[in-house]
């Protein structure tokens, strides 16, 4: 496994490539990367690298992303197959469709979308932003927030903001149960429990904090509390325990795991440095419309 590793520094060195992992990729992904952050931080890190290579250990909306913000860069996907569900629960024609029955509604788009969709938006978001997205627009303003309707709703509730909700959802965050929760708290009653707003609203009534991955170690990180219940992808616990080695963390579910996030592997950061593979690239025409939504996003970011 070291061989793997200085294998990859000396490659990245040699190609002038930057490494970015999402807080949900395999530890010792996330320990080889540049940065690891949410989806938002990855978006900054790559619109500011000088890197000429950006291999994003991710998913496949996430690569696009950073091939729309650095059109002049090579963008490398270690495994073509990492995509997400949610991404997949809202087509080009159902947008269409749904802009023409409101076409006075601003559309704000989580960044877990394809290129295509964002191109069709007029502003994105993440997790860690969405309330000032949101905020940002005139309360008289119709919005038709997509894909995620667990996100949406969260902050509909939060800003007590009606708004027009697509029915996408991940999957991996509805597994966590609100019973499950329950269970725990038992265990471990002074536990603080932290969740993701992608969660079901049964959950996030139960917990103590709200956050986004990278929201959800700063919380960790600076709360007196010794111990918390976590839920979102699981991945995020090699960063939380790493951070915090005098606390404890527990997963609410272990099936709380992306398995297109656990695609990616040490092998596969190596054979993307070596053989430039899978390149991501987003034709100039969608790249174009999708970075305007993009960039009014980090503008107010």
């Amino acid at each position: 496994m070291s061989t793997i590793i200085e294998n990859i520094k000396d490659l990245k060195t040699k190609r002038n490539a930057v490494i970015l992992a999402h807080n949900y990729q395999r530890g010792d992904v996330q320990d080889i990367a540049d940065f690891t952050g949410d989806s938002l931080g990855l978006s900054q890190q790559a619109a500011k690298t000088k890197a000429d290579i950006i291999v994003f250990c991710g998913v496949h909306f996430m690569a696009e992303t950073a091939s729309i913000l650095c059109p002049d860069k090579m963008v490398l996907l270690p495994d073509e197959h990492a995509g997400c569900p949610m991404a997949n629960m809202i087509t080009l024609r159902q947008l269409k469709i749904k802009k023409n029955e409101h076409p006075d509604a601003k559309v704000v788009c989580y960044v877990n979308s394809t290129a295509a969709i964002k191109a069709e938006s007029d502003i994105c978001c993440t997790s860690s932003n969405a309330m000032k997205i949101v905020s940002s627009i005139p309360k008289d303003q119709e919005i038709l927030f997509i894909p995620d309707k667990s996100l949406g709703g969260y902050v509909s509730s939060k800003l007590n903001r009606p708004m027009i909700l697509w029915e996408g959802y991940c999957p991996t965050h509805h597994r966590i149960l609100s019973e499950h929760i329950i269970s725990l708290k038992a265990k471990h009653p002074h536990a603080k429990i932290v969740v993701h707003p992608e969660c079901t609203p049964d959950v996030i009534a139960l917990a103590d904090h709200v956050a986004s991955t990278t929201g959800i170690a700063k919380y960790c990180k600076e709360t007196d509390a010794k111990e918390f219940i976590i839920g979102t992808e699981t991945g995020i616990l090699h960063r939380l325990k790493k951070e915090n080695p005098q606390k404890a963390f527990y997963a609410i579910t272990l099936l709380a795991d992306c398995s297109n996030m656990k695609l990616i592997s040490l092998e596969k950061v190596l054979w993307s440095l070596e053989d430039l593979v899978y390149q991501v690239k987003v034709p100039d025409d969608i790249a174009a419309k999708a970075r305007v939504a993009i960039q009014k996003m980090l503008d107010l970011s």
